[in-house]
């Protein structure tokens, strides 16, 4: 089982959101957002609303230390801003707006075509175009510590 201090990843990440950026990653997931929020990527691309169970995204069961997108679910959105994806933030359910913090669970990765944490087929967004993420796994390492 995927878990951490409060619960499993997916518990914790449970009718989140995953938001796609322009630009640089930040050096951690606690910094603030950084480029432009290009999609915000829900269950069959409905409205978000932190603090709200509709359309946010669910995993499968966990299997040999890795979570992946529920298996029924549509993870999509339309296109808010055109830019080159360079970067994700996937933040659980509670309000997050982005600033710097060191109490909101998120998780950063890097997007590419290939060999990133999320690969897309084209990195390049435009506005009021169709996204869907087909694939999304966590894997995190086995904790040994006291």
């Amino acid at each position: 089982m995927v878990a951490c201090k409060g619960g499993s990843i997916k518990d914790i990440f449970h009718d989140g959101v995953l938001r796609i950026y322009s630009g640089t990653q930040p050096s951690d997931a606690d910094q603030a957002v950084a480029g432009t929020l290009l999609l915000e990527i829900t269950e069959s691309a409905g409205a978000f609303a932190a603090g709200e169970f509709a359309n946010g995204l669910e995993f499968g069961a966990a299997a040999a230390g890795a979570i992946s997108k529920a298996a029924a679910e549509t993870w999509q959105d339309t296109g808010i801003s055109s830019g080159t994806a360079g970067w994700f933030r996937l933040c659980a359910n509670p309000t997050d707006a982005g600033a710097s913090s060191t109490t909101l669970p998120r998780i950063d990765g890097s997007i590419g075509s290939s060999g990133a944490d999320l690969n897309m087929s084209s990195t390049t967004i435009v506005v009021g175009s169709t996204y869907t993420i087909d694939t999304f796994t966590l894997t995190m390492p086995e904790y040994y510590g006291a």
